[in-house]
């Protein structure tokens, strides 16, 4: 079901407002920067939108920008003590400023139809930490990404895996939650 999702959309050239969550810091390798770039001119080439933090720094910056350059559409949802702290991407297609961290993740769920996470920290664990749940309880019924970029995302499978293993979550179903080593 879930590739029949994107597979459907992606064949019949429907857009799609794509949720990406990644990091506010670059990371210590280029192959993150470069990764968020050619996903963003994917998502702007189809003619998608981006969903994302409303960051103008780090590998949302980098996202967001090159989204921009290739003609897509971007609306960011940032909390207002973001923008405060001058760090808020001013030319979007929309900014949605919220109250909350919470507000924040609720609205980019509200609007997502697709959830993919680029390498990043805590936040983009916790961020897509959610939407991985709401796969598991079909309360989200878009596809579930991981951009594997250099394996980046293997201790995090591992641990997916340990938990099947332990009991802890019978009846997983890996074709839920992809990690593309790429975005190609």
């Amino acid at each position: 079901v879930v590739h029949d999702v994107v597979s459907m959309m992606t064949s019949r050239n429907l857009s799609m407002n794509i949720t990406v969550y990644c990091g506010s810091n670059p990371g210590d390798k280029e192959c993150f920067k470069q990764a968020a770039h050619r996903l963003g001119n994917w998502i702007g080439a189809r003619g998608d939108t981006l969903v994302y933090g409303g960051s103008s720094v780090g590998l949302m910056g980098v996202l967001s920008k090159s989204v921009l350059e290739s003609g897509g559409k971007v609306i960011g949802v940032e909390p207002n003590f973001f923008i405060e702290a001058g760090v808020a991407q001013h030319e979007l297609t929309e900014l949605i400023v919220v109250k909350t961290m919470n507000e924040r993740k609720a609205k980019m769920i509200e609007l997502g139809d697709v959830f993919v996470a680029l390498p990043g920290g805590v936040g983009t664990l916790e961020e897509i930490s959610e939407i991985m749940v709401r796969v598991r309880l079909n309360l989200t019924p878009a596809p579930c990404f991981f951009l594997n970029v250099d394996g980046f995302y293997e201790p995090l499978k591992a641990l997916i895996q340990e938990m099947v293993d332990r009991g802890f979550m019978p009846g997983f179903a890996w074709d839920d939650y992809l990690f593309p080593t790429s975005v190609d």
